[in-house]
C-alpha cells in the first residue's frame, strides 16, 4: 500500500482512475480527481499529469462541491455561473451513457476521461 501525502507526485499513486468534469476545458486545462483506496480523494492539474497532487477527505470534497454548487466561488471566475452541475446538457449526456442521477460513474464508462463522479 502506498503512503499518500500532499505534494507527492501523481505518478507515485500507481494505477488510479482520474476523472474530470464534462465542463472542463477541451484544451486539457482541467482539474482531475481520483478516489483512492484509502478513502481520500486526490486532485491534480491535467496540464501536469505526473506532477504534485493534493489530498482531501471525502468530507472536505463534499463541502467544497456544496459550496461550488451554491455559487460561493463564482467571484473567482468573474461571477459567471455557466458551469452548473445539473444543467440539462450534462443530464442528457449522462442519460445517453445509461447513467442515473446521483450514481457514481465507473471508471470504465469514461469517454476521454471527461466525466464527473456523480450527478446530483
Amino acid at each position: 500500500m502506498v503512503i499518500t501525502y500532499n505534494g507527492m507526485l501523481a505518478a507515485e499513486l500507481g494505477e488510479v482512475c482520474w476523472q474530470k468534469s464534462w465542463h472542463s476545458n477541451p484544451n486539457g486545462e482541467c482539474v482531475e480527481l481520483a478516489a483512492l483506496p484509502t478513502g481520500e480523494v486526490a486532485m491534480r492539474n491535467s496540464r501536469f499529469p505526473t506532477g504534485p497532487i493534493l489530498l482531501y477527505t471525502q468530507a472536505e470534497i463534499t463541502a467544497f462541491l456544496a459550496g461550488a454548487k451554491d455559487g460561493e466561488f463564482d467571484h473567482l471566475t468573474g461571477g459567471a455561473n455557466h458551469l452548473l452541475a445539473g444543467n440539462s446538457a450534462t443530464v442528457r449526456r449522462a442519460a445517453d451513457r445509461g447513467l442515473q442521477l446521483g450514481q457514481p460513474v465507473p471508471c470504465g464508462l469514461q469517454k476521454r476521461g471527461e466525466i464527473t463522479t456523480s450527478f446530483e
